[in-house]
Parts: C-alpha cells; sequence; structure tokens
C-alpha cells in the first residue's frame, strides 16, 4: 500500500491485461497463419500474418515482463527485478521497433500488394485476350486448313481438267514464253507436226513456218488484242511436208499486266483442204462428164458412118491393094476413135445401173480367168486372197466387173518387164463399216508423189500413146461412186519385196441403200487425190 491507497486493483489490471494481451495477440498470429495458409497467394495475408508475429512477439514481451515485475514484487525481490529490468525493457524497445518497423512498411506493402493486384488484373485480362486471340486463330488456322484443302482440291480439279483436256485435245496445243519458244505441245500436236519432243521444245515457233514473217502480224495482234482468231498458217513437218494450220492463240498476263507468253490451238487444215480439193475436182469432172457426154453423141454418130462407108469400101478393093490397106487404117481408128466416144459416154453416166446380188469373189475370179494375163509379161504371177463369207453387195455386176477389169489390167502394164512380176487381188469384210474391201496391188514401179493426186481426172494417164485413154480410172472412180462407194490410192503395204508398187483399194457398201464416206472403215488406207 501507497499512503491510504492500495496498489491491488492496479496490480490486478495490470496482469490480466497483460494475459488478455498475450492471449488476443496469440489468437491474432494464429488467424493470420490461418488466412496465408487458405490464400497463400495472397499478399495482403501473408503481410499481416507478418504483423501479427510482431504484435505477438513484442506482447509477449511486453507482458511476460509486467507479470515477471509484479511478482517479483509481490515475492519481494525487487533486487532481481532491478536486475532484469534493463534487459525486460531492451527487449520490448527491440519488439516495438520491430512492430513500428512493419507498421510503417504497411502502407508500401499496401501499395505494393495494389500495384501487383493492378498488374495481376491486366494480365489475366491479356491472357484471357490471348486465350481468345489463341482461339480465333486455332479457329481461323482449322478453317484456313479447310479452305487450302478446299482450293486444293479445287485447283487440282482443275488441273486434272486442263491437262486432260491439254492430253486429249486432237488439236495442237502448245504453249510459247515471250520470246517465242515453245515450252510445252501435247501428244496430238508432236503427232501432227512429226517431231519429237526435243526437237521442239525451246525452239522458236516461227522455225517451223514456212512463211516466218507471217507471224510478225500475229504477234501485232495479240499484243493489241489479247487474242488471235482463225489465223492461217503453214507449218513445215517433219518429213519437211507442209502442214495447213488454223491458229488461235491467247496472250498470257502476269500480275502488273506485261504479257509473258501465249497459248495456242492449231486446227490440223489438211483434211479439210484435201476435201475442198477433192469437192472442187469433183465438181470438174462432172462438168468434164456433161462436156464429154455432148462431144460423145455429137460424135458417135458421124463416126458410125465413117466406119460404115470405109468398110462398103474395103471391099471393092482387093486385099493386098494399097487402097484396101488405106481403108483398113481408117477402119482401125475409126473403132478406136468409137471406142473413146464409148468411154466417154461410160464417164458421164448416162445409164442408170441394174441393182441385184453381186458375189465379190466370184466377180474377181471371173476378171482373173479372162483377163489376169499379159502377153508382154510372161513371167506374170495373179494372186489372190479372198475373203471368207463376204456378203453380197447390191450392184451392176456389168460396171463393178469393167472397175476390176481396169483395176487389173492397169496392174498388169504397170509391171511389164520385171522378172518376179506379181498382181494381188484380195478381199475381205468390215462389220463396222458394214462394206466388202477389195485391193488391187501390184510390185511395179509406182506412181510418182507428184501423180497421184491426178490419177482419178479423165484423160490423165502416165502410159504410152496409144496404150489408153486415161479415162479407166475416171470410168471405175464414177461407177464405184454410183454404187455409193469409196476408191482410193494408197502405197503398196506388201511386205514381199521390192517395196513401192501401188494399190488401189475399193470399198463397196453390202447395203445398196448406203453411202460411204472416206474414213469410214477401220480398214481405211490413206486417201490420195480422191474427191470425195
Amino acid at each position: 500500500m501507497t499512503g491510504n491507497l492500495s496498489l491491488l486493483p492496479a496490480i490486478v489490471v495490470d496482469c490480466v491485461g497483460s494475459a488478455m494481451m498475450l492471449v488476443l495477440s496469440i489468437l491474432s498470429m494464429r488467424y493470420g497463419f490461418l488466412l496465408s495458409r487458405r490464400q497463400p497467394e495472397n499478399f495482403l495475408w501473408s503481410y499481416l500474418f507478418y504483423i501479427t508475429v510482431a504484435i505477438a512477439a513484442f506482447s509477449t514481451s511486453r507482458a511476460v515482463g509486467h507479470l515477471v515485475k509484479e511478482f517479483l514484487l509481490i515475492s519481494g525481490n525487487r533486487l532481481l527485478w532491478e536486475r532484469i529490468s534493463p534487459y525486460s525493457g531492451g527487449l520490448n524497445t527491440l519488439f516495438m521497433v520491430s512492430l513500428a518497423a512493419v507498421m510503417v512498411f504497411y502502407h508500401k506493402g499496401v501499395q505494393a500488394y495494389d500495384l501487383l493486384q493492378a498488374e495481376t488484373e491486366r494480365l489475366k485480362i491479356a491472357n484471357q485476350q490471348l486465350a481468345e486471340t489463341s482461339a480465333q486463330l486455332h479457329d481461323l488456322n482449322r478453317n484456313l486448313e479447310k479452305n487450302v484443302e478446299d482450293r486444293t482440291r479445287e485447283l487440282s480439279r482443275s488441273e486434272e481438267k486442263y491437262r486432260h483436256l491439254f492430253s486429249a485435245s486432237q488439236d495442237v496445243v502448245l504453249f510459247c514464253d515471250a520470246g517465242g519458244a515453245i515450252v510445252d505441245i501435247n501428244e496430238a500436236g508432236l503427232r501432227t507436226l512429226g517431231y519429237a519432243e526435243t526437237a521442239i521444245l525451246g525452239h522458236r515457233f516461227t522455225k517451223f513456218m514456212v512463211r516466218p514473217e507471217e507471224f510478225v502480224r500475229c504477234r501485232r495482234q495479240l499484243a493489241e488484242d489479247g487474242r488471235v482468231k482463225d489465223f492461217d498458217v503453214e507449218l513445215r513437218r517433219g518429213d519437211d511436208s507442209p502442214l495447213p494450220l488454223l491458229l488461235s492463240a491467247t496472250a498470257v498476263h502476269n500480275e502488273d499486266g506485261s504479257v509473258i507468253g501465249c497459248e495456242m490451238i492449231g486446227k490440223d487444215l489438211s483434211r479439210l483442204k484435201q476435201m475442198m480439193s477433192q469437192l472442187a475436182a469433183s465438181e470438174n469432172m462432172a462438168s468434164i462428164g456433161q462436156m464429154a457426154a455432148g462431144v460423145a453423141h455429137e460424135l458417135k454418130t458421124p463416126l458410125g458412118v465413117i466406119l460404115g462407108y470405109t468398110q462398103l469400101l474395103k471391099e471393092d478393093f482387093p486385099a493386098d491393094s494399097e487402097h484396101h490397106q488405106s481403108l483398113a487404117a481408117i477402119e482401125r481408128q475409126t473403132k478406136a476413135s468409137r471406142k473413146i466416144v464409148s468411154d466417154l459416154l461410160k464417164f458421164s453416166r448416162q445409164s442408170r445401173s441394174a441393182r441385184e446380188p453381186v458375189d465379190i469373189n466370184g466377180l474377181l475370179d471371173d476378171v482373173v480367168i479372162t483377163h489376169g494375163h499379159d502377153v508382154d509379161s510372161p513371167n506374170l504371177t495373179v494372186k489372190t486372197d479372198y475373203g471368207h463369207g463376204l456378203p453380197m453387195v447390191s450392184g451392176d455386176a456389168a460396171k463393178l466387173r469393167q472397175v476390176f477389169v481396169n483395176l487389173l489390167k492397169n496392174a498388169c502394164q504397170a509391171v511389164r518387164g520385171r522378172a518376179d512380176a506379181w498382181v494381188r487381188l484380195s478381199s475381205l469384210y468390215d462389220a463396222e463399216a458394214q462394206a466388202v474391201l477389195i485391193d488391187v496391188e501390184d510390185n511395179g514401179p509406182g506412181i510418182p508423189a507428184s501423180d497421184r493426186e491426178r490419177v482419178f481426172e479423165p484423160f490423165f494417164t502416165t502410159k504410152l500413146v496409144g496404150e489408153g485413154t486415161g479415162l479407166g480410172l475416171s470410168v471405175s472412180y464414177g461407177i464405184v461412186k454410183e454404187h455409193g462407194g469409196v476408191i482410193e490410192l494408197a502405197n503398196n503395204s506388201s511386205p514381199d519385196p521390192p517395196p513401192g508398187g501401188s494399190r488401189f483399194r475399193v470399198c463397196l457398201p453390202v447395203d445398196g441403200q448406203k453411202r460411204l464416206k472416206h474414213g469410214e472403215s477401220d480398214h481405211q488406207c490413206e486417201e490420195v487425190g480422191m474427191p470425195a
């Protein structure tokens, strides 16, 4: 006691307060520990836990110091307390300074936490945006892959169609670069031009033109209009023969519009020009036939009168007299002239043909028996190779017989003087064309290329004077055409030596109402100089 006042209440309050401070600080430290364990990533909870630790340390030091002081004072150990009190006070000061230091940096920690939270939020938002962008990129990539696959398939189909058109086209298709050099050509082009691929690729297109200067106009039009249509050019094949070509070209541009080349499509006009030539020849022959018919009718009567009076005058002179021999010469020439008139009438085809079933093999046998010999060719061998079971041909047997007689006689005359002379007659049936094909070929010298287009012209002949009038093949052509057939000339395909010779093929339809065209038969031989 001090004076009249007791210190017991103060001591009790001091002890109870110290104990409560110790308990509360420990509880706060535990609570801070639990929060930091529950959310270890939360900076505030971890920082708060450190503060509670500092408070608990300071509270423990303070409370223990007060309790020890009161216990020592009550027990009468004031001297002991006086000894340890400096240490207790120093410890309290140390923990108080630590607590103050922690509390001083609290607001800095909060600011740092706010900055970290803001940065975390930004990173979170950026991460979300990145995830959304990644998802969009993934979708875009997936769609892009699909679009690329679809486009690739489309391009593949387009290229396949183009390659098929390029490869399967029967016209000449080629590509040239800006300098006019050929960079690609299809198989039909190689076949038509008759060159190997290595002989064409890399060479200028004008190299194969007969008249290269004509291409200047084509290139000018290509540069101005971007395309050329129906440009008629003439190329030179690999065998040096001319190739008429109807050319269409389109310029190929790059992204900036500059011409980097052109693509060309050419149609072979050989067949068309040949048909036009044949049509002109056919019209010419029709005109000649009409003229021949008129001339023949005009000459037939006076020749008959001359022949009749000549024969009557011969009877008035002895056979060994000069007058008789002169009249005999007149008679021979008159008969020759009358034969020419008769051939002209046959050529004009004024009489209609009788239609009846004709056995071609039997007809050929009869022709060989009666005309298969030549007194000027004792070594001549006539060969036959007939197809079995040929159907009948509807036609005029007498006129058809004349066709094969003419062909056989021409063949026999062509092989005169050869030691191994032969002539072959063969026949076969073409089921697809429904036609009988008859070949008459020989191993003679053949027909010169310059004459092959004229063999069916009237009055054209390569025989010596007096051996022919040049009407035999013309008459044969007219008869075959009248029967709806085709007669053709080709090189001899026989394997027997020597090479060369001539081969005439006659195609006669089995159906009398059908008319054959060139190229209709699978066994079609090369056409030369044939009017359609």
